[in-house]
This record gives structure tokens, C-alpha cells and sequence, in this order.
């Protein structure tokens, strides 16, 4: 009694505006928690695609196998926390492991740990994927064990009088995650394009992930500060594991009861009257009863989560100049968050009350237009995909070759390649690559060389890239047609092997207006200016010609070997849009309406349900990016629009034989429940259990009888 009054005295006076100054602490641990995990998110794909060198589809599987993780753990925190160890300590234990798998994942990205030739490429791969899978399983744990507790803690924090504050802080609490998630997606990705290392600058991915764990480092001392002025609730069991035992029952006795003897009931949940009272079994039948409408919504999820991984590796291959803006591949994730904080007043003010006047917009309603919008979306970013591919380079299938070739003489030269007869004049080079089937003769002026093209004194042959170059940046290489060494240096970056008549390795240089300074032994500088786009990919030819003077960038040549993203990232905006309204009126609609048709106890397990359906949808992506064989990428587009709009469909069937209820009435029914009742209940449990036992050591039909003449009283 006195620990309550203490709590109730300490609520009365630690309070600002009103509101308990708990809260406060609650709420910026919760902006801390949401930019760590979606300041980690938003780069990680691209960690997988260029740090650890996985292909497009193992980078996707393993992005959303890590999310549906972090979806399907907080059941597990909401079991802990109700059943054992409470909120509080819930949330610091779990905290705990999640700083410690973002600092583990921030490690893992540490090229120089295992590079031990400094040529950038950590050498131990296997060790990087370790680290890298040990932390985002850390993770998965904590963000989702903490993800039920948090926002429960802070409505602890209330008492009964206190309603208005209360909704308010949920509010502020929505707004603190909506403003983590974008401060996090702009801010990441800038770290990532940073370059560092000790020994070879790399893109700073061990920054990009070491911020979000320092924020989730913050968040914990932060949370734990605020200690002292937290109302702190003992652990008052879990209703999932209630629910979950009830149906457990209910099955068990049914199966025991299959036989034809036995007569049939209303509901197969009415089974479990002989344990439970009539008022749980009818809240579960109402929880069931909306858990089947969300056997369809996985899809929706399924579609909704690839932003973060498709939709920003299809952002790798396009241009992201808006002008004053250089928009990252990563960063056109923010397109969701800054949309939904416009539509979602926008689709409550003057959408649903416009539509409204013409039709009776039922929630269920409002989530199948939410699933179609999202089905559109995806049929966008074909259309889109279909652009990009229109002018990404054809690279050689097969037993086929290509072949550029760069005339590095000062007069013009007549080259015979295959069937291709074609003259290249004096430091220019041929304005495509030429396909062969597998090797081709070559004659240079006149003289005639093998199929397959040697190193010799007239010809030399260097391998191009197969690939665009990475995270939209652009491949140059240097050619020295020299008769001495020259160091070319551009951003701080050195171009290896530029010694007389030889090919430099590919440097990545990003976009912008960079400057190429060609320096020889005697001091002189030759500075050659260049405007980037995003990923392109270029040789510059010095040709023998070239002298250290006041106009020596005229005579170099620039061959561009692969065009420069042309598609423009402003074409993902509508996909994006389309997404976010589709989110809007599927998401949060479909929260209302579990919200409206939960019993007011299990409004917890239907929040478990509906995080499980993110999960699931999240299982689905990777289950088609490993089975689905499919040569285009717009055609796997294609594929989950058409599949969501199937389940559009099986979902409108479904909701039109779904009957709307008011939980408190129904319950109201059971509140009043007659102790003979319950004690005729008692005493039929009791009778079974004996006349069951009975059966055990005589199995004589007249027992059976019995114990049905008594259980259906």
C-alpha cells in the first residue's frame, strides 16, 4: 500500500505541463532507438551488395530475412516482459544486446581488419559475414524485444485521470519515430559516402553504422537516467500465452471428443468451456475472427518492405542530380517518411470525408484500395526498371566477347576485326565495343595477328568492366602512352601502374566535377577537369604526344567506355507515392480497425498478429528472390503486383462476409456471469477428469455416455 502511495505522490509532483517527466525520457530513447535501427537499415543493402560483395538476390534475401527477425521478436519480448522480468527491465536488458550488435555490425565493416595487402578489398571475407550475421541477429532481438514494451512503458506512466496527456504522449511518441526514421535515412547515407580507412579510403561504411550505435548507446543512458522517476508495473502474466493455451485446449478436446457420438458445437472454441469461462472463450473467438481476415495481409508487406531493398538498388543505376540536390541511392528512402507526414492529414481532412459523401468507405475497404495502390506502385517501378534497362550496356552472354578498340597512334589506323572493317583515326577509339563469338582474326594496318589477341609490341589488350560500377559511382582508368612514369592523382586517390604504354587500374571516383592532376618526376603538373554523372565509366588516353603545358588537358583523350546513368531518380517518386498513400490507408487503418474489434484485454495480441503478418511478408520476398528464376528484373516486379492484386480480390471476398461487432457489448454479456454457473463448470471439469480416468482403466461405452450427458448441461 505504501509503494503505491509512493508512486502516486511521485506522479503528482515530477510532472511538466502536466505530464509526468518520465515520459520525457521515454520518448527521446525512442527517437534514439528508431534513427539507430533506421539509420543502420537504410544503408544495409548496399553493405551486403559492395562491402561483402553478394549479388542483387542474396543481398535481398538476406535484408529481409533480418527484418521479418526483427518482426517476429517482439512476441518474445512481449512474453518476457509481461510474464518474468516487466518492462523496465525488459527494455535495458534487451537495449543492451541491441548497442552490442550495432557495434558488432559497425565493426564488421572495418575493411582494414583483414586487408592486410591495403589494396581496399578486405581479404577475409568469411570473417566480415560472421561479425556482420552475429550483430543483425543482436539486433533482430533487441529492436524487436524492446519494440512491445516501449510504448506501453510510457502509457504506464499515466494515471486513470490523465487520458488527454495520455493520447497526447502517443502522439509525440509516433512523431519521435516518424522523426528518427528520417533524420536517420538523410543523415546515413551522406556517412557512407564518406571515404576512410587507415591505410585505403573506402566508402565509411564502419561510420555510417557506428553513428546509429552510438545513438543506440545514447538511447540506453538515456532510458536508464530517467530510472528513478519511472513508474515500474510487476509482470501480471502474459494474455498471448493465455490465448495461446486456451486454443491449445480447445483443439486438444475437440480431437478428444472427434467421434460422431459426441454432438457437435456452435464454435470449436466453445471446446474449451470445460477449463475456461465463457468470457475469454468469447474474446477469442472475436481475436480469432479478425486473425483470419489477416491471412491475406502478408502480401501487402511483402511489396511494402522492398524500398529498402529493390527499389534502392534499382536507385543505384539511375541519376540522382536534382540540381542543387545530389540524392543518394539510400536516400530516396525519404521519399515514405516525408510523404506520410503530408498524407496522412491530407487523406483524414479531405480524402475519406470526399469519399464519404458518395460511398460508405469501410476500413476493410480502405485496405484493399491500400493493397491495390501498392500493386500499382510496383507495376511503376517496371515501367521504370524498363527505362533503366533500355540504357544499361549489353555485356557479353556466354561464349561471346566484345572488344573496344583505342588507336594510341599519331596517325590513322585500318583495322580488320572478324567480318568488322572499319579505320580509327589518331588517339580515337571505336564508338562501341563490337561483339564476336568467342575469338576473331585482327589485322592492324595491314599486318595480321591471332584469333585470340597477345601482349606484344604493337597491340595490348586490358580487361573492361562487366558491371556498372558500384553504389553510382564512375570506373576511370588511366592509359600512358608515355615514354616515362607519370603519378596521377584525383581526390586523393592514386592511379597504380601508370608506367610508359600500360593501363592503370580502375579508380571509383563519385559524382561530381573531379580533377585529374598528372604530375611527372621533374615537378610538372598537368590538371585535367572532368564533370561526372553516376555510373559511368571512362579511359583517358595520354598519348604520346602529350606535353606539360599551359593547354596539356587539350590533348588528352577521353574514351567513354560505358554511358552514365541517364534515367533520373525523380521517375521513383511515383512508385513512391503511390506506396505511401497505399501505407496510409492500409496501415493505418488496419491498426484502427484491430484496435475497434479487439476485446479490450487483447489488444496486445492482435498488435503480435499484425507485426507477425510484416514478418511473413518479409519471408515472402526472400522465398521468391531464391526460387523465382525470372532474366528481368521489372518481370519479378510484375510478379508480386499481380500476385497482390490476387489477394486484393480474396480479401474483398473475405471482408464482405465480415460482420462489424462492439466488443464491450458482447463482453458486457459475459460480465455478470452467475456463480452457478461457474461452479457447475467446476464440477463438470471435475467429472470429466474423473469419468476420463475411468476410460483409461475400462474403456466401457456406458462412461461415455455419462460424461456427455454432463458436459452438455
Amino acid at each position: 500500500m505504501g509503494e503505491n502511495d509512493e508512486k502516486k505522490k511521485k506522479s503528482k509532483t515530477a510532472t511538466v505541463f502536466g505530464f509526468p517527466i518520465s515520459i520525457f525520457f521515454i520518448v527521446v530513447n525512442e527517437f534514439c532507438e528508431r534513427f539507430s535501427y533506421y539509420g543502420m537499415r537504410a544503408v544495409l543493402v548496399l553493405y551486403f551488395k559492395y562491402f561483402l560483395k553478394w549479388d542483387d538476390d542474396l543481398a535481398t534475401t538476406i535484408y529481409h530475412t533480418f527484418v521479418a527477425l526483427c518482426y517476429l521478436t517482439p512476441i518474445l519480448g512481449a512474453i518476457i516482459a509481461d510474464s518474468w522480468l516487466g518492462k523496465f527491465k525488459t527494455i535495458v536488458y534487451l537495449s543492451i544486446v541491441y548497442a552490442l550488435g550495432q557495434v558488432i555490425v559497425a565493426v564488421s565493416a572495418i575493411h582494414d581488419i583483414t586487408d592486410a595487402d591495403r589494396d581496399g578489398s578486405p581479404d577475409d571475407l568469411t570473417l566480415h559475414v560472421a561479425l556482420s550475421m552475429v550483430g543483425l541477429v543482436l539486433i533482430a532481438l533487441g529492436t524487436g524485444g524492446i519494440k512491445p514494451c516501449v510504448a506501453a512503458f510510457g502509457g504506464d506512466q499515466f494515471e486513470d485521470h490523465q487520458e488527454k496527456q495520455r493520447s497526447t504522449f502517443f502522439s509525440i511518441f509516433y512523431l519521435s519515430i516518424n522523426a528518427g526514421s528520417l533524420l536517420s535515412t538523410v543523415i546515413t547515407p551522406i556517412l557512407r559516402a564518406q571515404e576512410c580507412g587507415i591505410h585505403t579510403k573506402q566508402s565509411c561504411y564502419p561510420l555510417a553504422f557506428g553513428v546509429p550505435a552510438a545513438l543506440m548507446v545514447v538511447a540506453l543512458i538515456v532510458f536508464i537516467i530517467g530510472s528513478p522517476m519511472y513508474t515500474k508495473n510487476a509482470p501480471q502474466g502474459n494474455i498471448m500465452v493465455k490465448v495461446c493455451k486456451c486454443i491449445g485446449f480447445a483443439l486438444k478436446n475437440r480431437f478428444r471428443h472427434r467421434s460422431s457420438q459426441y454432438p457437435s458445437r456452435e464454435h470449436w472454441m466453445d471446446w474449451a468451456e470445460e477449463k475456461y469461462d465463457k468470457l475469454l472463450i468469447a474474446q477469442v473467438k472475436m481475436v480469432l475472427k479478425v486473425l483470419f481476415l489477416y491471412i491475406p495481409l502478408p502480401m501487402f508487406w511483402a511489396l511494402f518492405d522492398q524500398q529498402g531493398s529493390r527499389w534502392t538498388l534499382q536507385a543505384t543505376t539511375m541519376n540522382g542530380n536534382f540540381g542543387a540536390l545530389i540524392i543518394m541511392p539510400d536516400q530516396m528512402q525519404t521519399v515514405n517518411p516525408i510523404l506520410i507526414l503530408i498524407m496522412v492529414p491530407i487523406m483524414d481532412s479531405v480524402i475519406y470525408p470526399l469519399i464519404a459523401k458518395c460511398v460508405n468507405f469501410t476500413p476493410l475497404r480502405r485496405m484493399t484500395v491500400g493493397m491495390f495502390l501498392a500493386a500499382l506502385a510496383f507495376i511503376a517501378a517496371a515501367l521504370v526498371q524498363i527505362e533503366i534497362d533500355k540504357t544499361l550496356p549489353v555485356f557479353p552472354k556466354g561464349t561471346e566477347s566484345q572488344a573496344k578498340f583505342i588507336n594510341a597512334l599519331d596517325r590513322p589506323l585500318e583495322v580488320i576485326a572478324g567480318d568488322k572493317t572499319f579505320t580509327l583515326d589518331a588517339f580515337k577509339a571505336s564508338e562501341d565495343y563490337l561483339a564476336f563469338d568467342g575469338g576473331f582474326s585482327l589485322s592492324l594496318g595491314g599486318a595480321d595477328y591471332p584469333s585470340k589477341i597477345q601482349t606484344n609490341a604493337c597491340t595490348l589488350q586490358f580487361k573492361d568492366l562487366t558491371s556498372k560500377p558500384d553504389e553510382g559511382d564512375n570506373a576511370i582508368r588511366i592509359f600512358n602512352g608515355l615514354s616515362y612514369d607519370v603519378k596521377v592523382v584525383v581526390s586523393d586517390s592514386f592511379f597504380n601502374y601508370t608506367t610508359p604504354n600500360n593501363m592503370s587500374q580502375y579508380v571509383l571516383v563519385p559524382q561530381g566535377n573531379p580533377e585529374f592532376k598528372i604530375s611527372n618526376d621533374m615537378g610538372e603538373e598537368c590538371v585535367y577537369p572532368m564533370s561526372l554523372g553516376f555510373g559511368s565509366s571512362y579511359t583517358l588516353v595520354i598519348p604520346s604526344t602529350f606535353n606539360f603545358t599551359y593547354k596539356c588537358a587539350e590533348s588528352i583523350v577521353s574514351v567513354m567506355d560505358m554511358s552514365p546513368n541517364s534515367v533520373h531518380m525523380a521517375l521513383q517518386i511515383p512508385q513512391y507515392f503511390l506506396m505511401t498513400c497505399g501505407e496510409v490507408v492500409f496501415s493505418v487503418t488496419g491498426l484502427e480497425f484491430s484496435y475497434s474489434q479487439a476485446p479490450s484485454n487483447m489488444k496486445s495480441v492482435l498488435q503480435a498478429g499484425w507485426l507477425l503478418t510484416v514478418a511473413v511478408g518479409n519471408i515472402i520476398v526472400l522465398i521468391v528472390a531464391e526460387a523465382a528464376t525470372l532474366p528481368e528484373q521489372w518481370t519479378e516486379y510484375i510478379l508480386f503486383a499481380s500476385l497482390l492484386i490476387l489477394v486484393c480480390f480474396i480479401f474483398a471476398f473475405m471482408s464482405y462476409f465480415y460482420t462489424y461487432i462492439d466488443p464491450t457489448k458482447i463482453e458486457a454479456q459475459f460480465a455478470h456471469m452467475e456463480p452457478d454457473d461457474k461452479r457447475k463448470r467446476f464440477e463438470m471439469v471435475r467429472n470429466d477428469s474423473e469419468r476420463g480416468s475411468g476410460r483409461r482403466r475400462s474403456s466401457t461405452p456406458s462412461y461415455d455416455a455419462k460424461v456427455i450427458s454432463q458436459t452438455h448441461m
